[in-house]
């Protein structure tokens, strides 16, 4: 991450502007007063604006290499922008994932994605898109992400240093490590799986101390691969795809990240190919290539290793985004070796833990991380919807009050869709929301079953502990005006729609629900 500084302004492309028809929606980049901003707006058939939103770009996250994207801060919360610049066209665009939605800016910044894009930011746990002042201690990637706290080093040296200490206080050389510990300070931001679930008691990837195995803090799980699903993704995948290598697997316990990358060192898209073939030739040699002299004197360098062992691939779910594939191959037609359909245990058949401590392959994750495993996967595999209401049946047992155990008995009640689901349903959500939750989405539930009831005053003030938990859920808004109509208190629906419209002016739903409640007020008696 950077802050948007005159010098930056000199070298990033700072003015550009778009219509999406799908949207409506008008979208400009520009510089005014050296400070960057970003603009969204409609217009009607009367050529007058319908809304206008204009933000300021504070930072800006990327190398460049891919994307650069802007964040935005308001009050004491941070949100992405709507446009982002693609090297891969030179151009801005949607931002990963607007394509898919009407997010305008109040995209909320995730706790969990911006520690692996800044050095040391300063999120207030629990609270999607809430920060603390200062909202960064350290901007750009810095020495304590992979050599552990400085602050904590200084103090341990002054105090007289026995090694026999906890050596998760002591600075860490990544390179004194065992590569597969070394591997795991990586695997932090650069492993994604399926599934990635802190464990108890954790509050956010920042726990993580260099030294230590990850998964004492974060479980990284993947939906196990079949010989007809093969792994096809390169978006942060990297560690995974490496394990798949015959050079990792033809060198047990000695191969990692770092054995090709130098964290102090990011060659040039120039210097990268000879940089990377240096790299090779520590274990390989020039005439281990099988490769025809002719064919490696046709890449761009010539005789580059990495196009042809580690290719370039677009990324599906980024636009104008591709990404090195990390399975170093003999060729593009190689097949995945055996392991790579292997890699569940018969304590955990249905899911792959991706950074398992060694020797402890056997070991069941949690069942509370296992659940929430399940609810991410649920989304996208329906296959695993039912595992989650089991687990949650089992867990009611010995975890009764846990939140994340509350909201999935809660969703297994509503999918009865009846009368007796919703009411057990409303149970849950309530107890959730009682022991401290902050998903909008319990608030949401909880809020629309008290509406179909009849319960309004109810409604309203689940609600309005949603919006304090979670502002910047449209939904929430809709429902308290809903529940504000239903109990004939106009004025406050209509103060509600329109401090929503305000927050999302993006959003044509909330303008059309103003001007019908507010019709509707006109032609009452």
């Amino acid at each position: 991450m950077s802050p948007v500084t005159p010098a930056l302004l000199k070298v990033l492309s700072n003015s550009a502007s778009l219509f999406d028809a799908r949207l409506n929606r008008h979208f400009r980049v520009f510089v005014r007063n050296g400070q960057l901003y970003q603009s969204e707006w409609e217009t009607g058939e009367d050529g007058k604006d319908v809304f206008r939103q204009t933000e300021q770009i504070q930072w800006v996250m990327g190398t460049g290499a891919n994307a650069i994207g802007g964040v935005i801060q308001v009050g004491d919360r941070l949100f992405e922008a709507p446009l982002t610049f693609y090297q891969k066209t030179a151009t801005w665009a949607f931002s990963p994932g607007y394509d898919q939605g009407d997010r305008g800016f109040s995209r909320p910044i995730e706790a969990e994605c911006i520690v692996c894009h800044s050095g040391q930011p300063n999120p207030a746990n629990g609270a999607t898109g809430l920060f603390r002042a200062p909202p960064f201690y350290e901007l750009a990637i810095g020495c304590e992400k992979c050599h552990g706290p400085g602050a904590a080093h200084v103090r341990q040296m002054r105090q007289g240093y026995s090694k026999t200490e906890d050596s998760a206080h002591s600075i860490v050389n990544p390179g004194k490590l065992s590569p597969w510990l070394a591997d795991n300070i990586c695997m932090s931001c650069h492993q994604n799986g399926d599934a990635r679930v802190l464990q108890p008691g954790k509050q956010s990837l920042l726990d993580f101390q260099p030294g230590q195995p990850l998964d004492q803090t974060l479980a990284i799980l993947m939906a196990p691969p079949t010989r007809e699903s093969p792994p096809d993704s390169d978006h942060v995948q990297h560690y995974f795809s490496m394990t798949l290598s015959k050079c990792y697997r033809g060198s047990p316990a000695k191969m990692g990240c770092i054995t090709c990358h130098d964290p102090h060192f990011q060659p040039s898209r120039e210097e990268a190919p000879q940089y990377f073939k240096a790299k090779c030739l520590t274990c390989h040699t020039e005439k281990g290539c099988t490769a025809p002299l002719e064919t490696r004197q046709q890449t761009t360098p010539r005789d580059n290793c990495i196009a042809c062992h580690m290719p370039k691939r677009d990324v599906a779910i980024i636009s104008h985004a591709s990404l090195t594939n990390h399975r170093i191959v003999t060729s593009l037609d190689e097949p995945f070796p055996d392991i790579t359909f292997h890699l569940t245990t018969p304590q955990l058949p249905d899911l792959a833990h991706l950074n398992a401590i060694p020797g402890k392959e056997d070991t069941t994750p949690p069942l509370v991380t296992l659940l929430q495993a399940y609810g991410q996967l649920a989304v996208q595999r329906r296959e695993y919807l039912q595992r989650y209401f089991d687990l949650a049946e089992q867990l009611e047992k010995s975890d009764p009050n846990n939140t994340h155990v509350l909201e999935a008995l809660a969703a297994r009640s509503l999918q009865m869709r009846s009368p007796d689901g919703d009411s057990v349903a409303m149970d849950y959500l309530a107890r959730a929301i009682e022991q401290g939750s902050t998903s909008a989405w319990s608030f949401e539930q909880l809020g629309s079953q008290l509406v179909k009831v009849g319960k309004y005053q109810e409604a309203v003030s689940c609600m309005q502990k949603g919006i304090q938990r979670a502002p910047y859920d449209a939904t929430l808004y809709a429902l308290l005006a809903n529940a504000y109509v239903n109990l004939n208190e106009r004025a406050k629906a209509v103060a509600t729609l329109q401090q929503a419209s305000k927050l999302f002016p993006q959003m044509d739903l909330l303008r059309q629900l103003l001007r019908e409640l507010k019709q509707s007020g006109s032609q009452a008696p």
